[in-house]
């Protein structure tokens, strides 16, 4: 299943365990970004509604 890395089985996987750490960091950080957005939104649509 898991090919033979040999002596650079180290770097290869510590390599693949960064990328998908820097993925999750990202997706994390777009999802707070998100919500963020959608919260400020919400209140400026709530302002408009009020103010006519």
């Amino acid at each position: 299943m898991m090919p033979e890395l040999g002596k650079y089985a180290d770097a290869v996987l510590s390599s693949y365990g960064i990328s998908i750490a820097l993925l999750l960091v990202l997706v994390i950080a777009s999802v707070h970004r998100a919500r963020r957005v959608r919260r400020e939104l919400d209140e400026v649509e709530q302002r408009i509604r009020r103010n006519g």
